[in-house]
């Protein structure tokens, strides 16, 4: 970030909401401007050095209301070895807690690494995320990465987040308001334009203060094409992520920039769900892996850590970089449950951050607790939108009796993901709207779960709109294919195989179709084609088959290219309609819908 751009964000920070800032982000900001005091001392160290302290955060998702069932908790391990579910989550506690964090930090930056927007609840979806990126600007965001659902909406719809603008169809949604974008920048060093070979967006930035300066270069995971719309990203290319960073790196530090942070929209599994747990046990890094590991290995030693995202997962790992010297690898879960406060001692004789075993960064994940105290700035974002949006979101659309679980349930097979193909099988099967014989659902476009606990004033049981969009936030429209059997048999095959070989992505799958999956077994041979049958007949490879699913999978995504050879598509409804009347049509007040068994894949460990 230029001086100009820094001198802006101090002096926004310093003005926007004085009964409340001032007592946390402004004070944190007023100090740094402060003779050396108590907090100078905390910040100077002998020999030069200053602590810098990096804050982060990833995987937002527009979660600016405290997310529902398994998404709205971490886990934590206990001394006794148990596990303890903490709620966690929301813009009004997440914003507190950072502000809380900068106290007594005359040197804070604040950065995250990607998929702050996209896959949004209502609440920021159905206004194409201007909530969330006003959020951003609220509490203090400096710099972000982009991440691949930063273009579910497409590179214009990008660039209006970063600039400012109302849509272009929706228009403004509040008189006389003109949404101003994102003030702090978003970094994507590895999305060129085919047109003009350029990143799309600025490759980095420089943060300043009292002259210390740490330049931070983002990036998305190379792979992004393969998992959003091809739409999306049509005309761009996206470049590896170790050999961009290298890039830049050398760019900044031509500059006189020695302090170095990627921020990295690709990401690793710890060993362990729990927040707290130790992934450089029994030595750095052991407890990770996932395609980070191989990043933070090949990454050049002018970087100086990595933040990163996209898995979800929580982690502070140290993975030796090339040189061999020790380098933090961070990431906080998702949706603003967690944030990361990272140490970084700065050299004023380097101009670098200090790595050793004794100096260097220190990072530790804390829970955004929901017993603490919410900003009151936030609190009025919410309201402020929520009446926006009541026309539309408290309309009930249907009734469950209990949970319902998609990303909380922890098995291939989600009752969730049951229940979504069965809506769209029921949304095409009749021969005027497609004649679909069975559907297929990808795991990554289920966002949620259907919680039974009321999220408001509709009572428990009562699923909202606002509740289903959640689940379905992409509004993808349903297709209908014809596939050989031979053709479904390899999209089967491509769960556990080609690009989901090293991280499964299990299709869900609608009522009668079942197979077993043999994890004893490996690549392609874990679908056992003797077993796929539908509504009990075995699958024949030569018979056409009529498949209902959304139109991202129609087109290859998620690693699927035997769906792309469908022929004779049939466009139906969106997913999300699909779900909804599906919900209407079979559940009432004293008929609740029930969980599906979730028995449909039989799975051998």
């Amino acid at each position: 970030m230029p001086p100009t751009a820094q001198r802006g964000r101090l002096t926004r920070r310093l003005a926007a909401g004085a009964a409340v800032l001032a007592t946390t982000a402004g004070l944190a900001l007023t100090a740094t401007a402060a003779p050396a005091g108590a907090d100078s001392a905390r910040a100077h160290r002998p020999g030069g050095t200053v602590d810098v302290q990096l804050l982060s955060f990833n995987d937002f998702h527009g979660n600016l209301e405290p997310p529902q069932g398994s998404s709205g908790t971490v886990e934590q391990a206990q001394p006794d070895g148990t596990k303890k579910t903490v709620p966690a989550g929301g813009v009004e506690y997440l914003a507190q807690a950072l502000r809380t964090a900068r106290k007594g930090h005359p040197y804070s930056v604040t950065a995250a690494a990607g998929d702050l927007i996209g896959a949004s609840p209502l609440l920021s979806g159905l206004f194409h995320d201007e909530p969330t990126i006003e959020a951003m600007n609220g509490l203090g965001l400096d710099v972000t990465s982009v991440g691949n659902h930063e273009f579910d909406e497409g590179r214009v719809e990008l660039t209006r987040m970063q600039r400012g603008g109302c849509h272009p169809k929706d228009g403004c949604y509040e008189k006389g308001k003109t949404f101003a974008g994102a003030d702090f920048p978003y970094l994507a060093a590895n999305v060129t334009d085919d047109r003009t070979g350029k990143p799309i967006l600025k490759p980095y930035t420089v943060w300043q203060h009292n002259g210390v300066k740490i330049g931070f270069i983002g990036v998305t995971l190379k792979g992004t094409p393969d998992i959003v719309n091809a739409d999306g990203v049509k005309g761009l290319t996206f470049h590896g992520e170790v050999e961009t960073i290298n890039k830049y790196a050398k760019v900044l530090d031509r500059q006189g920039v020695k302090a170095i942070v990627a921020l990295i929209h690709e990401g690793g599994m710890p060993a362990s769900t729990s927040y707290n747990y130790d992934c450089d046990s029994p030595g750095p890094g052991d407890g990770i892996s996932g395609p980070i590991t191989e990043i933070a290995k090949q990454v050049t030693p002018k970087v100086d850590a990595l933040v990163t995202g996209h898995t979800h997962q929580s982690y502070t790992c140290t993975i030796p970089d090339p040189a061999g010297h020790p380098r933090t690898v961070t990431s906080a879960a998702s949706y603003g449950r967690l944030y990361t406060d990272t140490t970084l001692t700065y050299d004023r004789r380097t101009r670098d951050i200090v790595r050793t075993a004794v100096h260097g960064a220190h990072a530790v994940n804390h829970v955004v607790d929901r017993t603490g105290p919410k900003a009151p700035d936030m609190t009025s974002l919410i309201a402020r939108w929520n009446k926006l949006a009541a026309p539309v979101a408290g309309k009930p659309v249907g009734y469950i009796s209990a949970d319902i679980n998609g990303r909380g349930a922890g098995t291939p097979e989600q009752p969730l993901g049951d229940l979504i193909a069965d809506a769209q099988l029921a949304a095409t099967r009749d021969p005027g709207k497609g004649g679909a014989q069975l559907a297929l659902m990808n795991p990554g476009g289920i966002r949620s779960d259907l919680a039974y606990k009321a999220s408001g004033g509709e009572g428990d049981g009562v699923v909202t709109y606002a509740e289903a969009f959640t689940v379905q936030p992409f509004t993808n429209m349903t297709n209908v294919v014809s596939l050989t059997g031979a053709q479904l048999l390899a999209a089967l095959q491509q769960q556990v195989s080609g690009a989901n070989a090293a991280s499964p992505k299990i299709l869900q799958v609608s009522d009668g179709l079942t197979y077993t999956l043999d994890l004893t077994k490996q690549g392609a041979d874990r679908v056992r084609a003797d077993t796929v049958r539908l509504n009990g007949a075995p699958l024949d490879p030569a018979k056409t088959y009529r498949v209902a699913m959304n139109e991202f999978l129609a087109g290859g995504g998620d690693g699927f290219p035997a769906l792309k050879q469908g022929t004779d598509k049939y466009v139906g409804p969106s997913d999300l309609d699909a779900l909804t009347a599906y919900l209407t049509a079979r559940s009432t007040p004293s008929a609740p819908l029930a969980p599906p068994k979730a028995d449909r894949i039989t799975v051998l460990k």
